[in-house]
């Protein structure tokens, strides 16, 4: 669907005249087109072959001339013009969340202030709080957001990082001189944030391997060819280095080049009280006489240890339960048996009730909830009754022609500023899932947000909390919480609490939703998917689940349908 690409342009094209100061009338009339259009359930490319773009309230000749404009051509030469108008440090300023178009322009045309740098620099010294409505909680949110994107800047999500790799991986497989490749890294411990992308290769032929590395179709710029270290950038800005090692030493290099460091360091201290030498290239005795370096198992297994899987490799405790022969059996992929938050076109979702589910089935599980926004949500089109009892008849029928899988009927409530559910408890009791989210009120203090979770963990309708703590990266960090306290309620109530595998969430963190899993809670992974590509964010889901420790019995996605039903509060 188009909408998205004109609703993006018209909102910012209100944000530059706002900026520039101009007609209040025709910075209005961009917003409500703009949330004319995103409510729309149709593509706004039909309407326009249909000729009924006047049919939407707010779009007058000039705004549909513009709409096919965009259609055409991607953009439309007012906003070009516009925006070119607008100082690039204005615009910068804008991405920190609590910056409007008002604030960036007050803080260019007062004092100059064109980057985050000098932002940041005017925050801390106290400047920009002599203006008129700056007070020292925005420069404290100003300064938090500031923080939150330079750490982005710094970063990459996972789903960025594993389609870098990816990229690489695919197509250096194909060459016979490549005998084992993989990712390793933070990419492989499955961090929530990477920096940088690291291959590793086996080969006899390393500068072949590197030539054929640094001339690869994704790759923008060569920082390093070296025959058994590249680093190149690819051109969408990431970049990633490459190792290329003999096949008898590949299993010590991975394991090296894995990390974490901390990790790395209590395997050494391992090996020196046994009188040996451990590092890249493998253990060593103290005459130098190699004990292991092929594979990561003989490695562990030489040092008296079982195999650590990458997601525990971050001195969390790990070593001192593998030694002990205390290590959990992770949960895998293959244990997941259903997805519990997915969105369709009857909100903010792009795909249908069947392909949602089609997708699902295709991945091996038995069941998907479909859990559409609720009524009060109306920026991501919430549904009232009548749409409500219009999705149940869809997913009904669609049922009757899927075998071995089952559409589940759920919704993702919201939850006021009080901690109620925005449905009926008549409406909450046809769901077979029902999520609780918060979407708003972030900047409320700890104790009435973490009151709001409390109270929606005490609703016997509420079977899962979705994304816990808020957070959104690059963009917003965690709200403030009592998390004790939701750990505490999410047990007594029998609420699973969310692990939010959407790249841009991840949330609970891996360290939280282990503390919540010892103190009793169940978890429950969602997708939190938009499309039916987003279902693969799973791996993600599984990837934080696995460095928090958690086994199949923690997360509720592991049971059979019969189980789920027996298992979630009534």
């Amino acid at each position: 669907m188009k909408n998205d690409a004109v609703v993006g342009l018209f909102r910012a094209m209100a944000d530059f005249l706002e900026i520039q100061g101009g007609n209040p009338f025709r910075i209005r009339a961009y917003r409500k087109a703009a949330d004319n259009i995103a409510g729309l359930e149709d593509d706004i490319a039909d309407r326009e072959r249909q000729g009924s773009l006047g049919n939407i309230p707010g779009i007058g000749t000039d705004l549909a001339e513009k709409i096919r404009e965009i259609l055409t051509t991607g953009t439309f030469a007012e906003y070009e013009k516009v925006r070119k108008s607008i100082p690039e440090g204005v615009l910068e300023l804008m991405q920190v969340p609590s910056i409007g178009p008002r604030k960036a322009k007050l803080f260019f045309d007062t004092f100059k202030i064109a980057s985050l740098k000098e932002l940041k620099r005017a925050a801390r010294g106290g400047k920009i709080t002599k203006l008129p409505g700056v007070k020292q909680k925005t420069v404290d949110n100003i300064l938090k957001g500031i923080e939150l994107l330079e750490k982005g800047r710094e970063t990459m999500d996972l789903l960025t990082a594993h389609a870098a790799a990816m990229s690489f991986i695919s197509l250096l497989k194909k060459y016979k001189a490549v005998q084992e490749i993989a990712a390793a890294g933070s990419l492989r411990r499955m961090k929530d944030a990477v920096r940088d992308v690291d291959i590793l290769i086996a080969s006899q032929e390393p500068q072949a391997v590197a030539d054929v590395f640094v001339g690869l179709a994704p790759v923008k710029r060569v920082l390093a060819h070296g025959a058994t270290k590249c680093a190149v950038v690819t051109k969408e800005g990431v970049q990633v280095d490459a190792r290329i090692v003999p096949k008898n030493e590949f299993g010590a290099a991975l394991l090296y080049f894995t990390g974490s460091k901390s990790h790395n360091i209590k395997l050494r201290q391992l090996a020196i009280k046994k009188g040996w030498k451990i590092n890249e290239y493998g253990i060593f005795d103290h005459a130098g006489k190699r004990l292991a370096s092929a594979t990561e198992e003989g490695m562990y297994q030489r040092l008296g240890l079982p195999f650590i899987a990458p997601e525990l490799r971050e001195d969390t405790g790990e070593v001192e339960a593998a030694l002990k022969g205390r290590l959990p059996r992770l949960v895998t992929l293959g244990d997941i048996r259903g997805d519990f938050h997915a969105h369709t076109s009857y909100s903010d979702g792009k795909n249908t009730v069947l392909e949602m589910a089609k997708k699902a089935k295709s991945l091996g599980y038995e069941y998907l909830c479909l859990t559409d926004h609720s009524v009060t949500l109306r920026v991501a089109h919430g549904l009232d009754e009548v749409r409500l009892k219009q999705k149940r008849r869809e997913i009904d029928r669609a049922n009757r022609g899927l075998r071995n899988f089952r559409i589940l009927f759920g919704t993702e409530a919201e939850i006021d500023a009080e901690g109620n559910i925005d449905y009926k408890d008549r409406v909450l009791a046809q769901f077979d899932i029902v999520i609780g989210a918060i979407h708003s009120g972030f900047k409320q203090p700890q104790k009435q947000l973490t009151r709001r979770l409390v109270r929606a963990c005490a609703n016997k309708r509420v079977h899962i909390i979705a994304h816990p703590t808020g957070k959104l990266w690059p963009t917003r960090g965690p709200y403030e919480l009592d998390l004790d306290e939701v750990f505490r309620a999410a047990r007594d109530t029998c609420t699973a609490l969310e692990i939010n595998a959407h790249p841009y969430r991840m949330d609970l963190s891996d360290m939280n939703a282990r503390h919540a899993a010892e103190k009793g809670v169940r978890l429950a992974i969602g997708t939190d998917s938009h499309d039916v590509s987003h279902l693969d964010y799973m791996v993600y889901g599984v990837g934080l689940s696995r460095r928090a420790w958690l086994k199949r019995e923690d997360l509720l996605n592991t049971l059979s349908l019969d189980g789920l039903f027996k298992t979630i509060k009534k």
